[in-house]
């Protein structure tokens, strides 16, 4: 596959049988061949995503003391500020050349998990940078909850397989500022190649290149999505969970040309994870004589402690 195809939602809730396998069958295959989709017909509205870019350009804009306030220590970055060149992807030294915020779940009548999660971190400098955050954190969530309904049917699961485990998920909403770039980077770029950890990805603002996705040829693709588009991709633990029937894409953000170094880069990833406790081991439907299970039994707080330690987020 050396496209990324585009997949419209709107099919899947048509209410049509017909439109709704082929919503099924396009990104099932989608999913199994590259692990990435385009897909048009979600929840977010523009207004909403110009309001959002908007205030997270603003607050990238803040000095840098000022946005440190906001960086929590001991959680592992899972919420608020996460200055420049923290995170590195697994196995890489180099820091990657951005900087980015978290806001995370908002629970829902669940004190054990209200417990569980860090709290979200409010800003002082804007009255509608929490709120706008929370707005496209529920639009991502519900376009998410209509794609994991469309997979499960995919891997002959019941629709609503997935619900359970992905309400009051631990799911983030990352904004990432990737700054220009002032001097010749050392080994570093945006973001190094990489899987996600969480179960898909939703991705706004991946207008423009820079982001690439490496086919099962290795040959690295540019993922640009048309301006009503979100890119959606696999990740561990959905790939893990499946023996890796759908595939979790090795992707990255590659450094600009020179004469570009002087512009900045935003995106919105959305990634959507399920409760701690559940079970990511391998579905059997996806076990035969061909495709042994690849993978021991885990959680996925499990899964995902170890590879916070793995990005230098955490300590062991």
């Amino acid at each position: 596959m050396n496209a990324i195809p585009s997949v419209n939602l709107q099919d899947f809730i048509s209410g049509d049988p017909i439109r709704k396998q082929k919503f099924i069958d396009e990104i099932g295959h989608a999913y199994q061949e590259i692990g990435f989709v385009a897909l048009k017909g979600h929840f977010l509205n523009d207004a909403l995503v110009d309001k959002l870019y908007n205030e997270i350009k603003n607050f990238f804009s803040l000095p840098v003391e000022t946005k440190r306030k906001y960086e929590i220590p001991g959680i592992g970055g899972q919420r608020g500020y996460i200055s420049f060149g923290k995170e590195s992807a697994k196995g890489k030294k180099e820091g990657d050349l951005k900087e980015f915020w978290h806001f995370g779940q908002y629970v829902e009548n669940n004190p054990t998990l209200e417990s569980e999660y860090p709290k979200n971190v409010e800003i002082e400098e804007s009255e509608t940078f929490n709120q706008i955050g929370k707005e496209t954190y529920r639009m991502l969530e519900k376009t998410a909850r209509y794609v994991l309904r469309a997979l499960a049917l995919h891997l002959n699961l019941d629709e609503n397989y997935f619900d359970n485990y992905i309400h009051n998920g631990n799911s983030i909403l990352r904004p990432i500022h990737y700054p220009a770039i002032s001097k010749e980077p050392r080994n570093a770029v945006r973001a190094a190649a990489h899987g996600d950890i969480n179960l898909i990805t939703l991705l706004m603002g991946a207008q423009g290149r820079g982001l690439q996705v490496q086919n099962n040829d290795g040959k690295w693709l540019d993922a640009i999505a048309e301006s009503d588009e979100i890119m959606i991709n696999v990740g561990d633990m959905l790939s893990r969970h499946t023996n890796n029937k759908l595939k979790s894409t090795i992707h990255r953000v590659i450094n600009p040309p020179r004469e570009l170094w002087g512009t900045s880069r935003y995106s919105i990833p959305f990634f959507m994870h399920p409760i701690s406790d559940m079970k990511l081991n391998v579905l059997e439907n996806c076990i035969d004589e061909n495709n042994p299970k690849q993978y021991s039994d885990i959680t996925a707080g499990e899964f995902l402690n170890e590879r916070l330690v793995e990005l230098g987020l955490i300590n062991k």
